[in-house]
């Protein structure tokens, strides 16, 4: 078969013949139709997740839509122990898929399961979140993070601020559910005075930034909070801004912040295809802006500029 292989961290992966794999241990083979090139298959191609093992060669891509043998189209996740969804065909466990209806654009979902899961799993798993709660999305004008402000909504929030540095697609956010917007852009300092202000008395914070934009944010939100006993859940995500960040200790002690993270490890296999069947329910009613690139054209793809706000899939044919 044909598939995008990884042979160097440091090259993007190109497009040649690669084994097929074979079917085992209750896997069956499908045929793909198409792949998500969101972040996390990057940093996997990059060496760089903290999942990778570092071997070589591989085939990236985490999930994708793929055609059974009967002809029914499923989205699935792909197991850690088998090659990735970027190729012709790939191997599917029944456990980590989810049937789509016959209407289904593989495009679509491939575009939007990645990006959506992200809030979807984390409003849904990993707090208990309550239906008219607040929510701020920090890095909300990348793909995820725009997907994020519509999720908080269908979910029951409020209220949702939402944060970050792409001025164009921060206008459009309004549209898309939120009811206050703040810019990332310019002074650190005064944008997190702006953040300060706009979300202090929210009670979920899902973060996508990381490094300084939440170095400087949780301070700016706690020192404003009118009740600092409230329970604030900061739900770390991504990391666009950076690995890491310095937390001076009185932040935890001046108020009720719980930090936790969402991903891999954090939730189950088995969790995370619970919620898909409902999250596959609910695109319809998402705003999903998506590009198909053949797969043959995986070298290119991979390095052209990335518009805000779309995600590039690969399809095999």
């Amino acid at each position: 078969m044909y598939a995008a292989v990884v042979r160097s961290f440091d090259h993007p992966p190109r497009y040649e013949e690669f084994e097929a794999p074979r079917p085992g241990d209750g896997h069956v083979l499908v045929d793909v139709l198409a792949a998500g090139l969101h972040p996390r298959v990057r940093s996997g191609a990059a060496g760089t997740h903290y999942t990778s093992d570092g071997k070589l060669p591989l085939v990236p891509g985490v999930d994708g839509v793929g055609r059974l043998p009967d002809g029914s189209s499923v989205y699935f996740v792909a197991g850690d122990d088998v090659p990735g969804t970027m190729a012709e065909q790939a191997l599917v466990d029944p456990r980590r898929a989810v049937a789509l209806p016959a209407d289904a654009d593989p495009v679509v979902v491939a575009a939007a399961m990645n990006p959506a899961m992200s809030s979807w799993v984390a409003l849904r798993r990993r707090i208990s979140f309550r239906a008219g709660q607040g929510v701020l999305v920090l890095g909300a004008t990348g793909n995820a993070g725009q997907m994020a402000v519509q999720i908080a909504r269908r979910l029951g929030a409020a209220r949702v601020v939402a944060a970050g540095r792409d001025a164009d697609r921060l206008g459009l956010l309004g549209d898309l559910g939120a009811t206050e917007t703040v810019s990332l852009a310019g002074d650190p300092e005064e944008a997190a005075e702006r953040l300060g202000a706009a979300a202090a008395d929210v009670d979920v914070v899902i973060d996508y930034t990381w490094g300084e934009p939440t170095q400087r944010a949780m301070p700016a939100l706690l020192k404003r909070r009118a009740d600092r006993s409230a329970a604030l859940d900061w739900v770390q995500i991504g990391s666009v801004a950076g690995a890491e960040i310095a937390l001076p200790s009185f932040v935890l002690r001046a108020a009720n912040l719980r930090i936790l993270g969402s991903g891999q490890g954090s939730v189950t296999a088995a969790g995370i295809v619970a919620e898909l069947p409902s999250l596959i329910a609910e695109l319809p009613s998402l705003a999903v802006s998506a590009r198909s690139v053949p797969l043959a054209d995986v070298e290119s793809a991979w390095t052209a500029p990335a518009a805000p706000g779309t995600r590039l899939v690969l399809t095999p044919s």
